[in-house]
């Protein structure tokens, strides 16, 4: 292995420390403030990208601020993985399937879990 993908990031791991930047902002965050916050240094070219990507996928919200956006996220971090199950989910034509499947590899305190949400009519 080359050292280049020894040092290459595992995929989403920029979107997730972008991510994680603006849960723990008290407000919205400009592509420099989220740059600036970051464990590790990126040109704000690129958290200007991550940011864009997000946006396009619905993750982040954005306002104007300046001439450039402030950006927010626009679910926590469980509404975020709900969403991401759901993506999956559709993807499969075979819903009851996946479901099955999902279910019966729940371990014990997963499925006790899953049982009283749906009892209780899934938290709402």
């Amino acid at each position: 292995m080359t050292e280049a993908a020894a040092e290459r990031r595992k995929a989403g791991e920029l979107e997730a420390g972008v991510l994680a930047t603006l849960w723990a902002a008290d407000g919205p965050r400009t592509a420099g403030q989220v740059q600036s916050s970051l464990p590790q240094e990126l040109a704000r070219t690129t958290v200007t990208t991550i940011l864009s990507r997000l946006f396009e996928k619905g993750t982040v919200g954005r306002e104007r601020s300046g001439r450039g956006f402030a950006y927010f996220p626009v679910q926590d971090a469980h509404g975020l993985t709900a969403r991401r199950m759901h993506h999956e989910l559709d993807k499969d034509t075979d819903r009851q399937s996946v479901l099955a499947r999902f279910v019966s590899d729940l371990g014990p305190e997963d499925e006790r879990i899953l049982r009283d949400l749906l009892e209780d009519g899934g938290g709402r």
